[in-house]
């Protein structure tokens, strides 16, 4: 049986994320939104505490913490803001890829970067795309290289990336990985969105970019094979942040319901309120435990872990957009404003959710996986 009890150390972790998120993070949520950008001081904050480096390889300098305990820290963080976190400069996503490849000779360069902070890396993942799009990232052979040319879809710190690393099919449908060390690329920012607006969230474009053998990570079935346990961490990361965010918009709805009267009473005492608070109680620890068994199949090396994977983010996906629209409905008229994080937070749940994939879409995906064969795409 799995005991996903944490073990003092893990506890000593989440109190320090819970208590920067509640005293630090949070408080500058709404400055960070106002400017686009996480500020420095925060961001020196987290990397002060070593948090930016949970993923990344102990060779490095990073923490190469389980999965399981960075899932504890992730979740801790969010409770602060959640489009504080995704705008944290390093090398976020792409951190799976480095711990997973550490000694690739194409990060070489990105080490000696390093030195003077984590460069910060903008990942592209369109080598699952099955269907055309007007807009893609389209790869070519050209000699011993690649041609990359189009658009990317919509991927978080874009607009400030020092990197670009590049997951994509080639025109005999076999999976290249490719990294950027230079901005080859421009940035389209028109892409606007309600939330996550210190997230960096915007377009790459790529005009007939040559890559070179020194810039290729993989190819192939190893491609597919490294990249299938890329998406399985990131999976249950993702899952991990927008946990925090629920228990975030959870516990505000019922201290806000407790302080409220209205006929004499509490309105969190009113039938339709205590039910509501008590189904978002039951989204969040479900979603949460789901969250927590993924991280241990992934830490196992379970066969099955990329399904948990993405069953967790698919259940987080839907639990997150009904807390967090729940919590404006609680707090009525004032959900809407914004001297009130509610508002925030649901717009930060609707881009998030937006960003990774409809909940839909991952339980085809799943079904896909289940069935053993890809069957035609059903519209949502």
């Amino acid at each position: 049986m799995i005991s996903f009890q944490p073990t003092e150390e893990e506890q000593a972790f989440f109190q320090v994320a819970r208590s920067l998120a509640v005293e630090k993070i949070r408080p500058a949520a709404r400055e960070c939104e106002k400017r686009r950008t996480v500020s420095a001081d925060l961001s020196d904050r987290v990397d002060e505490l070593g948090l930016s480096a949970l993923e990344l390889p102990e060779s490095w300098g990073g923490l190469e913490l389980p999965l399981l305990s960075q899932a504890l820290i992730w979740q801790g963080l969010s409770y602060g803001d959640l489009g504080v976190i995704q705008g944290l400069p390093g090398a976020q996503e792409a951190s799976s890829l480095f711990r997973l490849s550490s000694e690739h000779r194409v990060w070489h360069r990105y080490r000696e970067m390093a030195k003077g902070g984590w460069p910060t890396v903008s990942w592209i993942d369109e080598a699952e795309q099955k269907e055309p799009l007007k807009e893609a990232i389209r790869v070519r052979r050209r000699g011993s290289g690649y041609i990359v040319d189009g658009v990317s879809s919509p991927v978080r710190l874009a607009s400030k990336a020092d990197w670009a690393v590049i997951a994509a099919r080639d025109e005999e449908e076999e999976t290249v990985l490719l990294a950027f060390d230079e901005r080859v690329w421009e940035i389209e920012e028109g892409d606007i969105r309600l939330g996550l607006l210190a997230a960096g969230i915007a377009r790459l474009r790529f005009a007939e970019v040559y890559a070179g053998p020194e810039q290729l990570v993989a190819r192939g079935p190893e491609a597919d094979a490294l990249l299938n346990r890329v998406r399985a961490r990131n999976q249950v990361i993702e899952a991990a942040k927008e946990v925090g965010l629920m228990e975030a918009a959870l516990d505000y709805t019922i201290e806000y319901t407790a302080g409220r009267k209205a006929f004499g009473q509490e309105i969190a005492k009113f039938q339709g309120v205590s039910f509501t608070i008590a189904e978002m109680a039951f989204e969040c620890r479900g979603a949460k435990l789901l969250v927590w068994q993924a991280a241990a199949a992934v830490d196992q090396g379970d066969e099955q872990a990329g399904g948990y994977a993405w069953r967790a983010l698919s259940r987080a996906h839907r639990s997150l957009r009904y807390v967090t629209d729940q919590a404006v409905q609680m707090l009525g008229g004032h959900g809407y404003v914004q001297e009130y994080p509610a508002e925030k937070w649901m717009r930060d749940a609707e881009a998030q959710v937006m960003l990774y994939g409809r909940e839909t879409d991952w339980l085809i995906r799943r079904g896909e996986q289940l069935l053993g064969k890809r069957k035609e795409r059903v519209a949502p």
